[in-house]
């Protein structure tokens, strides 16, 4: 294997595709890129086993074309100290010793045979497939990856639950203390459903902000793929049943809060800084178009209270919610004002953007309340 390309765009790949390995592989060779010359084009791939990203790059002047298991930490901070230049990367098909070489110098690095390196799971020919705008799938997992939950007693909560039907693509995450649904309207071919891992769903964050053509999706009872311009992800599904999310939304909420979003947000921090690190409880008393926050620790005679103006409509009440939960909520509604429906201080609160024209998508957001001691 013998050929030219730019370092910047080689350092881009790798370290997009790098961030799938893991620092507890279980075999050696997950630790390598597998880098495969055909043609003009250089195709690197990573897995952990479970998830797997395949990039592509056009490269220039090839000589030779083979396949290498390249070392991924040697050749990162290799490539980190490089400035923007053309570098040559002539591969030993005998030893397997990579050696790039530039205007100046030469570096040599031990690589390895690819032969041990697994290959990509393939979809059985029952798979469902159809394709998705760019902004559906970001906006979907922006909103929903941080409700997800690290249980390994309810692995199916440790997902997205992403649903094709009705007219509408719905996600949803959870950890049973929060929950985010969020639907967007849209022509769905199929109608199905799967639970996408955690870490796939953070990797597609950061693949798909430099795209923007439809994304092509298939999948099966336990694979998905998801193909884009210059990288195709593959991932193994969570298997299971996702628990029934809208049993729980609570319908009837006669108590509605409109909130500056930013204001509360940042009053909460406030305050939360003396509450008790145990609990994190914040206390909110709302009545005549304010809200009291208030949070102590009794333990270090602390406490703090702020009064931030809202326009309420309904009885006067107190609710307890975890401080850090109420913060990841609110960070994540992009809106300058938030509604906030509340049924009663024993009963989830239902948190929404408003938005001032019409939306072709919704976003609700459910957190559990805490016991308040009278």
């Amino acid at each position: 294997m013998k050929f030219s390309v730019s370092s910047s765009a080689l350092l881009s790949l790798l370290s997009t595709t790098g961030k799938v390995i893991s620092n507890k592989n279980t075999l050696p060779i997950l630790d390598y890129f597998l880098m495969e010359l055909c043609g003009n084009t250089l195709k690197v791939t990573t897995s952990d086993l479970e998830t797997t990203l395949v990039g592509s790059l056009t490269v220039d002047s090839v000589e030779r074309e083979g396949t290498i298991a390249a070392p991924a930490k040697l050749m990162l901070d290799s490539l980190k100290e490089f400035p923007e230049l053309p570098l040559e990367i002539d591969v030993n098909d005998k030893n397997w010793e990579i050696r790039i070489n530039w205007k100046s110098g030469t570096l040599s690095i031990p690589g390895a045979s690819a032969v041990s390196y697994p290959a990509v799971p393939e979809l059985n020919p029952e798979r469902k497939e159809l394709k998705m705008d760019v902004d559906t799938l970001i906006n979907g997992v922006n909103k929903t990856v941080f409700a997800t939950a690290d249980d390994e007693l309810r692995p199916v909560m440790n997902g997205i639950y992403i649903n094709f039907g009705n007219n509408k693509i719905t996600f949803v995450g959870t950890d049973a203390h929060k929950l985010v649904r969020h639907e967007t309207e849209a022509e769905t071919s199929v109608e199905a459903s799967f639970i996408l891992p955690k870490k796939p769903a953070n990797l597609l964050k950061t693949v798909l902000l430099k795209e923007d053509e439809e994304i092509e999706v298939a999948f099966d009872a336990k694979n998905a793929v998801f193909k884009l311009k210059n990288h195709t992800l593959v991932c193994r599904l969570i298997e299971g049943n996702y628990p029934n999310y809208n049993a729980v939304i609570p319908t009837n909420n006669p108590n509605r809060v409109l909130v500056d979003r930013i204001e509360l947000l940042n009053g909460i921090r406030r305050v939360a800084v003396c509450s008790n690190p145990a609990t994190n409880l914040i206390r909110m008393h709302i009545m005549d178009n304010h809200i009291d926050l208030t949070a102590q620790d009794l333990d270090f005679s602390v406490s703090a209270n702020e009064t931030i103006s809202c326009s309420y409509d309904g009885q006067e009440m107190a609710i307890g919610f975890k401080s850090t939960f109420l913060v990841e909520i609110l960070s994540n509604i992009e809106t300058p004002t938030v509604l906030i429906e509340l049924a009663d201080s024993t009963r989830a609160g239902v948190f929404k953007p408003v938005y001032d024209d019409k939306q072709t998508s919704s976003t609700l957001m459910l957190l559990s309340p805490m016991m308040l001691n009278a």
